[in-house]
């Protein structure tokens, strides 16, 4: 009984933390000035209660999600209606059926983005020509410019694409392989979460449709490297692959700095994962000891670049929460079901499935990752394909949302 209690209080908490987090970044979203009239250095005459176009929507939306999933709690809603959500709540497909339906849904998104590969990406990015630089002194990092030396210290990344220019050919090809592997990622997680086939197809279409993650499934210098590479880290945990998982995540690192931001969100998966204590306890101390590594490494000289970039500014961190809204406006489903999948996942963690719990704290740390990056230093800018963790956060959640009610 004190599990249950102990289990509870912490969806309790959980929900309540993501919640806070997510609130302030809807309320960015509908008074874009709230924030930035209260940090910004110099006097202003912003009006920090201007709203947004995507006020009336949002409000109609959380409303409506909410009134219609209460309804349906209390068994209120007209019976078409009632059995129909049940129905799709516990809605199943075989697994020949899964596998070929998935195999389809690839074949389609492949078709429709192959040709995106034979784009010149100088003429799309202007960050190329970094990445192009760093290329031709690779593995050296030695450089005028920061921004080339700090390219060729993501070594796994630099190799990858080394590897995808020389060897293949095409730069963009190997990213556009990393970005299917997402995709499929995300439905093994999903599906092994919510134990239900179904739901992994569905988390597969809510990624594809994401303007902001088809917008970068072929782009070298913003690649999902360092996407894949977490997914498998998560995937491994409850697999039982243990092994697996950190080395997974020091891959992800290697191949991006800032994905160092979501190490607690592993702990916390790892201990709401189904797998045995003794386990848990290996786990804690292997990544403990992964990130004690990493910080050995990035000090022993390659942080040099690091510590050229650190620059700690609370202002900037709140400034943070409006990244998200900026870079969603072309995702309107992030935006609009946000609230309601949240209050979905913790009714669904306190129906049972813990790692409802482990969704959301993806959904609020990929959110987060950008305040505190922009806390700690103003070399990156939080450019869209950042919130690609988000975007298959959401696509896992909604997912695991439909795991079956019984």
């Amino acid at each position: 009984m004190s599990e249950q209690i102990s289990s509870k209080l912490i969806s309790y908490a959980v929900f309540l933390v993501t919640l806070g987090v997510i609130g302030v970044s809807i309320l960015s979203v509908m008074f874009p000035a709230l924030i930035i009239s209260n940090t910004y250095e110099f006097s202003n005459d912003l009006d920090p209660f201007e709203s947004n176009s995507w006020l009336p929507s949002i409000i109609i939306s959380i409303s409506s999600f909410l009134i219609i999933g209460f309804l349906y709690q209390k068994k209120k809603l007209p019976s078409f209606f009632q059995s129909g959500i049940h129905f799709i709540l516990n809605f199943e497909t075989s697994k020949r059926v899964s596998i070929i339906t998935a195999i389809i849904i690839l074949v389609i998104y492949i078709g429709f983005s192959s040709e995106e590969l034979f784009i010149d990406e100088m003429r799309q990015w202007p960050d190329y020509k970094v990445l192009q630089q760093a290329l031709d002194i690779w593995p050296s990092t030695d450089h005028w410019s920061i921004y080339v030396s700090e390219q060729n210290t993501r070594y796994v990344r630099i190799i990858l694409l080394d590897f995808s220019q020389e060897f293949l050919q095409n730069i963009k090809l190997l990213p556009f392989v990393g970005s299917i592997l997402v995709v499929v990622f995300t439905a093994l997680i999903t599906t092994q979460i919510a134990k239900k086939r179904f739901a992994g197809l569905v988390s597969m279409i809510i990624l594809l449709q994401s303007i902001t993650f088809t917008d970068f499934d072929t782009i070298a210098v913003y690649e999902n490297f360092w996407v894949l590479f977490y997914l498998i880290s998560l995937y491994s945990i409850q697999k039982r692959w243990w092994s697996a998982s950190p080395v997974s995540f020091v891959l992800a690192i290697f191949t991006k700095a800032f994905i160092i931001t979501y190490f607690w969100m592993n702990i916390f998966f790892i201990y709401r994962a189904e797998i045995p204590r003794k386990t848990k306890y290996f786990l804690f101390l292997t990544y403990g000891a992964v990130i004690g590594i990493v910080y050995w490494i990035f000090e022993s000289g390659k942080s040099i670049i690091y510590d050229d970039i650190v620059k700690l500014d609370v202002n900037a961190f709140y400034d943070g929460f409006t990244g998200w809204g900026n870079n969603m406006q072309l995702d309107p489903l992030a935006i609009l079901c946000v609230v309601p999948l949240t209050v979905g996942l913790f009714i669904k963690s306190l129906k049972g499935v813990k790692q409802a719990d482990s969704v959301l704290i993806l959904i609020m740390g990929t959110i987060l990752a950008a305040p505190l990056i922009s806390f700690v230093t103003d070399f990156y800018f939080i450019l869209p394909y950042r919130y690609i963790p988000f975007i298959v956060a959401m696509a896992i959640g909604i997912g695991v949302f439909l795991s079956k009610e019984d």
